[in-house]
């Protein structure tokens, strides 16, 4: 049976002979040695937008000068504007899936506007492509968790078991949003919207294929796991100085207790993406049980 078309999901047609030769390669590996080692080649590739931010965030601090004519947050702002329409032109996202990174790019600089107002944190540097000292490059920022979710729901043609009802889970993505603002006024409801978010996903299950191999893991688990790479993200963005709390006159680890937030924006970001990436169900065996493996059970083998 020959392989099915997924460039349109994975590389673009651009890249897709390069997609085809490293799968040849890997494919002459052990199964399971192919399996773990395409999961992390597929992980990387999804999150191509943010490693590339990332990078950039340290590059230029360590070769930026103050007396050069561009602020180095407007070249991180125009770079991302390059980055946002080279994936575009290589069709490694389509025009629908770049409408909702936008609008979540105008939802996370209204919440950094706010949020620096308030002295939450600020960004040290001038920049002229900015708003009441908000570089919009920091837009860019929360769009690439965005960029990584809609990219890693198509690479890895992932699937959905007991679905929640969208409206529920966009009156929680609401909810959730709403509380960034609110908690500096009224009590913090971050621990009840914690408790929302087990109970409306904790019977979701994510199925997702590697590429023989379909393991499944609960939702909210892969939620907290992403949230510690966000968190970890985060570091590095205060160890180059491009954002900072007010604890921090001299740099020191994140506070854990950022981790609850990103998890929390984590469900605003997933809701967003499935505005064009519905929630599809996973296809069913002979018995009529849902195809995949628990990824605890793969791990044992």
């Amino acid at each position: 049976m020959s392989e099915p078309d997924r460039s349109q999901h994975e590389t673009g047609p651009f890249l897709e002979p390069l997609r085809l030769a490293i799968r040849t390669q890997l494919l002459r590996l052990p199964w399971w040695l192919s399996e773990f080692l395409l999961f992390g080649l597929k992980q990387a590739w999804a999150c191509l937008f943010a490693a590339s931010l990332l990078t950039l965030l340290i590059l230029s601090k360590l070769v930026w000068q103050p007396d050069w004519l561009l602020n180095r947050y407007d070249f991180l702002f125009l770079a991302a504007l390059f980055l946002q329409g080279l994936f575009l032109w290589l069709k490694l996202e389509s025009l629908d899936e770049a409408r909702v990174i936008f609008v979540y790019h105008v939802v996370g600089t209204i919440m950094e506007i706010f949020k620096v107002k308030m002295g939450s944190w600020a960004y040290p540097e001038p920049a002229i492509f900015q708003i009441a000292g908000v570089p919009l490059f920091s837009g860019f920022l929360y769009a690439s968790v965005g960029s990584f979710m809609a990219r890693t729901i198509r690479i890895f043609d992932m699937r959905f078991t007991h679905y929640p009802p969208k409206a529920l889970t966009f009156a929680l993505a609401l909810a959730i949003y709403t509380n960034f603002f609110t908690h500096h006024y009224i009590a913090d409801m971050r621990y009840l919207l914690f408790v929302a978010t087990v109970v409306i996903f904790f019977r979701v299950h994510i199925h997702f294929t590697t590429d023989r191999t379909t393991l499944s893991m609960p939702l909210t688990m892969a939620a907290f796991l992403s949230a510690i790479f966000l968190w970890v993200a985060e570091n590095i963005g205060t160890l180059t100085g491009t954002w900072i709390y007010p604890s921090q006159k001299v740099w020191h680890v994140v506070s854990f207790g950022k981790l609850g937030s990103w998890y929390l924006l984590l469900y605003v970001s997933f809701v967003l993406v499935t505005l064009v990436l519905s929630p599809r169900a996973p296809d069913r065996d002979a018995s009529g049980a849902f195809k995949g493996r628990s990824v605890f059970g793969w791990l044992r083998v």
